[in-house]
């Protein structure tokens, strides 16, 4: 595991590099959130998902994921890249005129790895049990992963389909949350308290774990391992994992100041020399 690790850590830092640099090419997108999530994206995508680079969008016979808070893309592009969906040059193109990469996911510019328009907030999950029950109508036994924002889960359409998994016995069905505790106008508890995260989950009969750590590869790993091994026990699983925003990069890291913020020439150059080129720069 230590060698498969050490691996993550160095695709990982490559992500990140990209984030800020593609943020920082454009003057535009979302670079706190994206970097907060990495771990998670690079544990998922060369870890615990089984998943075919050659794209179908049916996906059958293989595990999904669908991202509900799609102004992350930058996470989710260089995830993609990296993994052999589309050449990682591409990532050159990010929110420019014609470009498949557009600051939030679109499936009209058929980019592979895109299987839902995403990034009006609170729709991702309730798509994720559409594709989890299609999967199970198909006796496919593969699973569907999500992940949200926890701002977003101030959205009602969010505890619709949190009430709908658990009464349909969704159980081939993973979520995650990004428990950063911040969002675009401050901090969640200030903004919209989400109380007692667990509970609610629970409350709402969802089997919940917990992530401490959210930007340690080995926890993520652990966490989603513990989260496979829990499906179809008759409970969809859902995964609160606690991130920092900005992780990784000093000046942005636990403020949500840069939740749509980019990094001037002097501020990309601090970054980048705080996240080591591993595996080629695009």
């Amino acid at each position: 595991m230590s060698a498969d690790l050490n691996k993550l850590e160095q695709i990982a830092s490559q992500v990140r590099r990209d984030i800020v640099r593609m943020v920082h090419a454009c003057q535009s997108g979302h670079p706190g959130g994206s970097l907060g999530c990495t771990d998670y994206f690079v544990a998922l995508y060369f870890h615990a998902m089984k998943h075919d680079p050659s794209f179908n969008m049916d996906g059958i016979g293989e595990d999904l994921f669908f991202l509900s808070n799609g102004h992350i893309s930058p996470v989710f592009y260089s995830t993609l890249a990296r993994a052999g969906y589309f050449p990682v040059s591409e990532l050159a193109t990010f929110r420019k005129i014609n470009s498949r990469l557009q600051g939030h996911p679109t499936t009209h510019e058929h980019l592979p790895g895109i299987r839902i328009a995403s990034g009006s907030l609170g729709q991702g999950l309730s798509a994720a049990i559409g594709a989890a029950q299609a999967k199970k109508l198909n006796n496919d036994t593969n699973l569907v992963y999500v992940l949200m924002g926890d701002g977003e889960l101030q959205e009602g359409q969010v505890w619709e389909a949190a009430m709908y998994a658990p009464h349909n016995k969704v159980d081939n069905l993973i979520a995650a949350v990004d428990y950063n505790r911040a969002q675009i106008d401050g901090s969640t508890d200030e903004v919209l308290s989400l109380g007692n995260l667990r509970a609610k989950w629970e409350a709402f009969g969802w089997d919940v774990l917990e992530v401490a750590n959210g930007n340690n590869l080995a926890e993520i790993i652990a966490g989603l391992d513990t989260a496979k091994s829990r499906t179809g026990q008759g409970k969809p699983v859902i995964i609160l994992l606690h991130t920092e925003m900005g992780n990784g990069v000093d000046y942005m890291m636990g403020s949500h100041k840069w939740h749509g913020v980019a990094p001037n020439d002097e501020q990309l150059e601090l970054a980048l020399n705080q996240l080591p080129s591993t595996i080629g720069d695009y």
